[in-house]
């Protein structure tokens, strides 16, 4: 099976693909076994400069085309590989997140007069509690979440991205929320936990909250998630249980974060460097 955004990314890579062959040699197709490492060099360059897709974005769309070519060739269609000697490498993309005291500040706004961003702050705020990603979030159900014998309540999702349960404790902030939207048409007439918004729209309005919040990072609904992770490390919660409520399949993916901590520790400690690294030590 394959999730909607995949699936859009594959439709995308075949347009473009179709555009490199129009530009290059005025056809729409050719056949499978006229592939040559030439001209995947070509449509890479293509694919960076006509297009401007960043390295992460080309390398997608490149693997996608060498799927391809490993399908013919495991099919007997062809019999060289275009591909051979060629790799192609992701960069580590630079997670942001926010820290308590942002969260806080986010928190403090009073929109009570503004309905459309007080929404739009409470979805992200309870993504930041719970780690679900935006497509997640809009389809959570209360169905979705369940209150054990102790009266705690605990969301069990599969991700709509990969499939893996996410199995997230609701913490107070979050039950809040969900309490908050109960009776919300829209949440009552299809049994949502949150009636949320577009992801366009989102991160329209998360800018305006920004602003509002004197917050100078990026906020977009991804952002959320990445601060879960970072904010359940601040606190002390292991790399497998953070796993667990993110719903990755690899800890790998996971170790991520705990790197992007080690950062975060190391420029915390700028001030302490400054004060003391010019210190002799006696011999």
């Amino acid at each position: 099976d394959m999730v909607n955004a995949t699936y859009l990314r594959w439709e995308r890579c075949v347009t473009y693909l179709g555009e490199f062959l129009r530009l290059t040699m005025n056809v729409d197709d050719i056949p499978v076994r006229d592939v040559t490492a030439g001209m995947i060099d070509d449509f890479e360059h293509f694919l960076r400069v006509s297009k401007n897709c960043a390295n992460n974005t080309a390398v997608k769309y490149l693997r996608y085309l060498k799927n391809t070519i490993q399908y013919a060739i495991a099919h007997k269609w062809i019999t060289e590989d275009p591909f051979i000697g060629r790799k192609f490498h992701r960069t580590q993309a630079k997670r942001q997140f926010l820290t308590e005291a942002e969260i806080m500040e986010i928190l403090k706004l009073d929109f009570s007069m503004m309905p459309r961003l007080e929404l739009v702050r409470d979805t992200f705020v309870f993504c930041c509690f719970t780690g679900l990603a935006f497509c997640d979030i809009k389809s959570l159900q209360w169905s979705d979440i369940e209150k054990d014998r102790d009266g705690n309540m605990w969301i069990r999702k599969s991700r709509e991205k990969t499939g893996e349960l996410s199995i997230i404790p609701m913490l107070e902030v979050p039950r809040q929320i969900a309490d908050k939207y109960v009776n919300h048409p829209v949440a009552v007439s299809t049994g949502v936990v949150l009636p949320v918004c577009s992801n366009q729209k989102m991160n329209a309005y998360l800018k305006e909250i920004a602003d509002l919040a004197k917050i100078t990072k990026p906020l977009t609904t991804h952002i959320a998630r990445h601060t879960f992770a970072s904010l359940s490390l601040n606190n002390h919660v292991p790399l497998e249980s953070i796993q667990k409520m993110l719903g990755h399949s690899d800890i790998k993916t996971t170790q991520i974060y705990a790197k992007i901590q080690d950062q975060t520790v190391y420029e915390d400690m700028q001030t302490m460097r400054n004060r003391f690294d010019r210190l002799c030590i006696n011999r």
